[in-house]
């Protein structure tokens, strides 16, 4: 699958010190090692007559990525999200999310087990390189928004069994662990069960997200874990003023902190309202729970996609989500800046719709001069840093 050989990044190494290309740099992308830190493509794996196998068309099918897409964007893998919404911070509330939350990694585990010839659990860095070298896809899992947990902190030790090997306090309501960046203050930064939450996460060796936690939450995250911060899906102030993106003062702070941010793919301009739009993305989001059948799909996806011509979700293209990685790479460095689009959880913009485009940008990089082993960082080797020292600190 992949030809990760020190022979073939020195074959373009006079050339990428000069910021100039090699004669032929068609399938660098096809040799690195990819991976995206934010998938949430499994809000679809239950769907009824949806098979995460097959490559589909966007025209008619509103997912992002699939093994068949994986394929023919080469993203080697990436953390698939058990993402729970926010609900009351009472214990039945708890409970409910609890059940789901478990649910959806059932469902990724039951994924994975469909297609174990193509694609495999990975719980170490070291996991990657080895299914890709056996020429398979490889996944990670993740939690998006810590909610689930209740107060219940031992419930990370359950998770952790269960594969997760990274994780958030909070989405975009304040909860019983932190404050949102897209809500209004209610401890200042992590809640007191948060900062447990923080020494829980490094004791088990699990990555922590700092992605749709306040500016607070961020710095005191920093401050207190004995691990690298990584922010999954996030972007910048300079490019579009918005609560979810960070300023460059804390970039470069991530940065000396040894953390990275991933550039996600939504954020990066004004939102284009528009309610047609709205209430057809809620529907396919809930197709399976309306009992859509793949012709209903279809046919509320083509009219999707045409809203879509003429009123994009964000005011932004695939060349404002390039401003975006360079930005980032400019302000924190190659060794801090990685991928996470939000595919299938509101990222992709014109000219970035899937994960079919993910080339685009090894290509665009290699224009602006990084070299092969620079973008092979940004691509996975910052990411999988992080994990490797998650878990060779925890414990401690």
């Amino acid at each position: 699958m992949k030809k990760l050989v020190l022979l073939a990044l020195l074959a373009t190494t006079a050339c990428a010190t000069t910021g100039t290309a090699p004669g032929n740099d068609a399938d660098l992308h096809q040799r690195l090692l990819t991976l995206d830190t934010h998938l949430d493509t499994p809000a679809y794996f239950s769907r009824p007559g949806w098979s995460f196998g097959d490559r589909h068309d966007r025209e008619t099918d509103p997912v992002q990525v699939d093994l068949g897409r994986m394929d023919a964007g080469d993203l080697d893998g990436g953390f698939f999200v058990i993402y729970t919404a926010s609900g009351p911070l009472t214990p039945e509330g708890y409970a409910a999310a609890k059940t789901f939350a478990l649910g959806r990694a059932d469902e990724i585990h039951a994924m994975l087990a469909q297609f174990p010839t193509r694609i495999g659990l990975a719980t170490k860095a070291s996991d990657a390189a080895r299914l890709d070298k056996a020429g398979k896809r490889f996944g990670f899992i993740s939690i998006e928004n810590s909610y689930p947990l209740g107060e219940d902190l031992s419930l990370l030790g359950e998770f952790y069994r269960r594969g997760v090997r990274m994780a958030s306090p909070v989405h975009f309501r304040n909860n019983q662990f932190a404050d949102s960046a897209t809500d209004t203050p209610k401890y200042n930064g992590l809640s007191p069960l948060g900062r447990q939450w923080v020494a829980e996460m490094n004791r088990l060796g699990m990555v922590l997200d700092a992605s749709h936690a306040s500016d607070a939450v961020l710095d005191q995250m920093i401050a207190l874990s004995k691990t690298p911060v990584i922010l999954s899906h996030s972007g910048s102030k300079a490019i579009f003023d918005h609560a979810r993106n960070l300023d460059d003062a804390r970039l470069r702070k991530l940065a000396a902190s040894g953390g990275a941010i991933c550039a996600n793919a939504a954020y990066l301009g004004a939102n284009n309202p528009n309610a047609e739009r709205s209430e057809i993305s809620d529907k396919l989001e809930d197709a399976g729970k309306l009992g859509l059948t793949v012709d209903q799909v279809a046919a509320l996806t083509r009219r999707l996609r045409e809203i879509e011509k003429t009123a994009p979700s964000q005011q932004a293209d695939f060349e404002t989500y390039m401003r975006l990685v360079l930005h980032l790479i400019d302000v924190a460095g190659v060794d801090h800046v990685c991928f996470g689009a939000d595919w299938d959880g509101g990222g992709g913009v014109p000219g970035f719709e899937d994960i079919d485009a993910l080339p685009k940008v090894t290509a665009r990089l290699r224009q602006a001069g990084y070299s092969p082993a620079d973008i092979e960082k940004m691509w996975s080797g910052n990411v999988l840093r992080l994990v490797r020292i998650a878990d060779e600190r925890k414990g401690r």
